[in-house]
């Protein structure tokens, strides 16, 4: 294309008019501040994307913060956790301690009170032989005394003494 073509300067020609149409168009725009409105158009949304891209930011900050919060919680909570098992374990190990001795406690008792029966017991019984058996020595020395006597004559204080004998053995 050449630019000083005399046929593209001709009045007649459209392009020319085209292009004169387009040069002032241009200058209009020029003169009524057009590009100062486009350039404050973009500062503008350039202005609003920054600012967004300022909250963005500030949000992912909270967000980071308020996950590390939680992490921390997390951890605190199962070291709380942790200690209660141990302290849950320590109680369960002291109340199986307390239970044992308690059930120890009570074997003693029971073994002490049935072996204090047994003595009674064995008391009683040597108690009831030792009154048999003066029951009987009494009834066999009555039975002697008696068969002596009989050959004898009767005295009134040895048949008193033969009565009383039984009652004083028991």
């Amino acid at each position: 294309m050449e630019f000083f073509n005399p046929h593209l300067y001709d009045l007649a020609n459209p392009e020319l008019w085209v292009a004169i149409g387009l040069i002032i168009f241009f200058v209009i725009a020029a003169i009524a501040g057009v590009p100062k409105l486009v350039a404050g158009v973009l500062d503008a949304k350039a202005a609003k994307i920054q600012a967004e891209l300022d909250e963005a930011a500030r949000l992912r900050a909270e967000a980071e913060a308020l996950l590390a919060q939680i992490r921390a919680e997390k951890a605190e909570a199962e070291a709380q956790a942790a200690e209660m098992l141990k302290a849950a374990e320590a109680d369960a190990r002291r109340m199986e301690e307390e239970a044992k001795a308690k059930l120890e406690e009570t074997l003693t008792r029971r073994q002490a009170l049935a072996e204090r029966r047994i003595a009674q017991a064995e008391a009683q019984a040597a108690a009831e032989v030792k009154a048999a058996a003066a029951d009987l020595a009494a009834k066999a020395a009555e039975q002697i005394l008696t068969a002596r006597v009989a050959g004898q004559k009767s005295d009134p204080l040895l048949d008193a003494a033969i009565a009383q004998l039984g009652t004083r053995l028991n």
